[in-house]
């Protein structure tokens, strides 16, 4: 979960900012290390100080007394009160015990602060021991030491021990101050450091910033668009980069155009050609229908065989005529006011369709459409349905918007859609993406159909041409479904 709020929070900041977060984290990171450490150092060092000198002086301070025992309660207080005078780096508090005889050199004989432990070390310690305690949030250094006499491994114990306790309020009052420094020298810090991240992730985003211009420029079609390559580090390489792969895609772009440009010519060329020939054809192959009852049955099949491969070739001609007027950019529309349900009977009464199909058909739908194409959009429909499905194929019209009877009134805007469905098997769902295709076959192996493999491109082709659309799907309960929308109304 913690993964993916991070994730989210760094998708939502752009490159710019992370960069200048990143290098402000490394800064902070580096800084409170570095105050961390230096924190850990100097206390250590300071305390150690004040402690070293502190026990060094209280040991040297009580063997310069001279003690004369036994002691009094009275002797003893007053060697607690020399030695307190005497105190270094600052006035201890000192506390004196003899067997049973308590003294110090304040109005307390005995110490709060002064510990079990330190007392149980000193007794066994030669030589003292020292602790630092806290005692209701004030610091403090104790130290105990046992008056020995005589010298070297001749020493004794004399039964006196003397405490020393001293605040180490300035010396935590230095730390104190250190720590407060330490932080408000952070922030200034930050802010000089923000000063480098603003240059650092500058000089890194530019080339990025100059890359995304440039993908976009690509993307609009500019493919002579290069990048100013600088310097040599990584960025560099990508930049020469993108230069060389926009070098080699903008000549493979210029090499299909070529090839586009010279395959449309081709079409259109062949196209023209044919129509002469295939004009003088289709009128021989009319006159040889009309006698073929009158040969015999192996000719009159061949001759049949001929008029029907004559129509496809015809067929074909004029689709790829059609075709080629679309890539010239050279089709165009001539709209005029209809009557939508009247044309879709007229389509399929003039290809013989009305018994083949049913139509759902509301009157009073009027439109400004291109009759021809409008024609060519529902019979290339309807034929592929024939062709491809199984009857019963139904025509449906649809109209939105318009008047309250269904149709599109005159100028209004608003929409309408045609629907052909059949009965067949359907699409295969990896067929839809291509079904628009020309030339496309669901079926590799298929190499012969009754139309031109152009029809449906075609149909699209005349539907965007009137600002709409066509799309391709299966029904709910089989067949395939084949639907054109088109805007109406004085926008066209």
């Amino acid at each position: 979960m913690r993964r993916r709020l991070v994730g989210r929070l760094a998708g939502r900041l752009g490159l710019r900012s992370r960069l200048i977060a990143a290098f402000l984290l490394v800064a902070a990171v580096s800084a409170a290390t570095t105050a961390t450490l230096t924190y850990r150092e100097a206390r250590s060092v300071i305390l150690q100080q004040a402690q070293d000198t502190a026990v060094s002086q209280f040991r040297d301070q009580i063997a310069t007394q001279h003690l004369t025992l036994p002691m009094t309660a009275t002797s003893l207080e007053h060697v607690c009160v020399q030695l307190a005078v005497q105190g270094r780096p600052r006035p201890w508090i000192v506390f004196g015990e003899y067997g049973k005889i308590t003294a110090s050199s304040s109005d307390h004989p005995t110490s709060s602060v002064v510990s079990a432990q330190l007392r149980r070390l000193t007794r066994t310690n030669a030589h003292g021991s020292f602790q630092r305690v806290v005692k209701g949030g004030v610091p403090w250094l104790t130290v105990g030491m046992p008056v020995m006499f005589g010298e070297g491994e001749n020493q004794q114990r004399t039964g006196i021990v003397l405490y020393a306790v001293m605040k180490l309020d300035t010396e935590e009052a230095n730390i104190d101050a250190m720590v407060t420094a330490a932080r408000d020298g952070a922030l200034p810090a930050l802010a000089v450091a923000l000063i480098p991240a603003l240059l650092a992730a500058r000089s890194v985003l530019r080339p990025v910033r100059d890359l995304r211009r440039a993908a976009s420029s690509m993307g609009k079609g500019a493919l002579d668009t290069r990048i100013e390559v600088r310097g040599s580090d990584e960025l560099a390489d990508l930049a020469w980069t993108f230069n060389e792969s926009a070098v080699e895609l903008e000549r493979s772009v210029e090499e299909l155009r070529k090839a586009e440009a010279r395959a449309r010519r081709f079409a259109s060329d062949v196209s023209h050609e044919l129509r002469t020939p295939l004009a003088g054809m289709l009128a021989v192959t009319e006159v040889l229908d009309e006698d073929a009852e009158r040969l015999d049955p192996d000719t009159a099949a061949a001759v049949r065989l001929i008029s029907a491969e004559t129509g496809k070739l015809a067929t074909l001609v004029d689709d790829l005529m059609e075709i080629s007027r679309f890539d010239a950019k050279a089709a165009e529309l001539n709209t005029d006011e209809v009557d939508v349900a009247e044309m879709i009977r007229k389509t399929l009464q003039r290809r013989h369709w009305e018994g083949k199909v049913s139509a759902e058909l509301p009157d009073g739908t009027r439109a400004m459409l291109d009759p021809r194409r409008f024609d060519i959009i529902v019979a290339n429909l309807v034929g592929n349905a024939l062709r491809h499905g199984s009857q019963p194929v139904t025509v449906r019209l649809y109209a939105y918007g318009g008047t309250d009877g269904g149709g599109v009134a005159d100028g209004a805007a608003g929409s309408l859609a045609v629907e052909v469905t059949d009965a067949g098997p359907g699409v295969d769902p990896a067929v839809l993406p291509h079904i628009f295709d020309r030339f496309f076959k669901a079926d590799a192996a298929r190499t012969r159909s009754a139309g031109s493999g152009l029809g449906l491109a075609i149909a699209l082709e005349n539907a965007r041409l009137h600002g709409g659309t066509v799309r391709a799907a299966n029904g709910p309960a089989g067949g395939a479904v084949f639907t054109v929308e088109l805007p109406v109304g004085e926008a066209l």
